[in-house]
């Protein structure tokens, strides 16, 4: 992954006829981009390509409609559909909430004061959320809950956890 762009969440389908979008997000909260703002749709895999913002509209905390510039049908726009998006670090900064576990990407993690690597990725699914990180060059999923989870520092950019026995064993091997 290009560490200059964040993946946000995907195109789930076409709003109305002309040719708008609804994106899911991860931002953590309700979300209206800016007219002009750069939303980057993966279209081939790695290769991201920018589309500007005409118009939004927050549909859900998880959702928003979105109209670009070059997609005025819904012909255009069914061929996003399922397509990744992305933004940049410095764009996703401001847009997604400070406590929305995706904002953990960048930070350190660190296991009972250990560091283990940067947080490259935030997978949410419905009773834990997994942080991807690179250990000895392999991506390892960190499981992220309540019996894990230290604490958040956020001026220091980290995440302290206390993981059980043996989780990391495959990796360090």
């Amino acid at each position: 992954m290009d560490n200059n762009y964040i993946n946000i969440g995907k195109i789930v389908s076409v709003h109305a006829l002309n040719g708008e979008v609804i994106i899911k997000h991860a931002l953590g909260k309700k979300t209206i981009f800016k007219e002009g703002d750069v939303i980057f749709v993966e279209q081939v895999k790695g290769a991201y390509l920018p589309h500007f913002v005409t118009s939004s509209k927050a549909k859900t905390e998880e959702e928003t409609i979105l109209q670009f510039d070059d997609i005025d049908s819904r012909e255009k726009a069914l061929k996003f559909i399922k397509k990744q998006v992305w933004l940049t670090e410095e764009d996703f900064a401001k847009y997604a909430a400070k406590n929305s576990p995706i904002a953990l990407i960048g930070f350190t993690l660190l296991n009972e004061g250990e560091k283990l690597g940067i947080i490259d990725e935030v997978i949410e699914q419905p009773h834990q959320v997994l942080l991807t990180i690179k250990i000895n060059g392999k991506e390892a999923l960190i499981p992220l809950h309540e019996e894990t989870l230290d604490n958040i520092d956020r001026k220091k950019k980290e995440v302290h956890v206390t993981l059980p026995d043996g989780l990391l064993e495959i990796y360090l091997e």
